[in-house]
């Protein structure tokens, strides 16, 4: 179990690797599709919120933003509260893009799941949970101190 957190990374890569490969296929990178994901379940975020969400720095996230508004699939929107405040949201543009990126991600998924049994999806996503868990709790104690 001392390449636990190795054959994780490898593992993360190898399907980074992968989804990058089929996204642009679709002239799409894995990045985009992020934020344009992230927007679909919340849209008209405010940059810096997004860029937190995607744990990018806010130049990365507005260069992405950047190359995303000038293809029409985002567009940036001044807070009505806070004129400091910039809002991204989705256009029309960006939904068949969505919905092909989400086919893609459907196909992705069982390729990489396939002669996994449910038993053992349960077993790696309750695996993985309690890594996440542990590594918030070292975070917050490291924090506390």
């Amino acid at each position: 179990m001392e390449r636990f957190a190795i054959e994780v990374v490898e593992t993360a890569h190898a399907l980074r690797r992968d989804f990058d490969r089929r996204a642009a296929v679709l002239g799409s990178t894995r990045a985009q599709w992020r934020v344009l994901a992230k927007l679909s379940r919340r849209d008209g975020q405010k940059q810096v919120e997004l860029a937190e969400a995607l744990d990018v720095e806010p130049i990365t996230l507005s260069r992405m933003v950047d190359r995303l508004a000038e293809a029409g699939y985002v567009e940036r929107r001044q807070d009505e509260a806070d004129r400091r405040v910039w809002r991204i949201h989705l256009t029309q543009r960006a939904l068949p893009v969505l919905e092909e990126l989400d086919a893609l991600s459907d196909v992705f998924h069982a390729d990489l799941l396939a002669g996994v049994s449910s038993e053992d999806r349960a077993v790696a996503s309750r695996v993985l949970a309690r890594v996440r868990d542990n590594l918030n709790a070292i975070q917050t104690r490291v924090s506390a101190q």
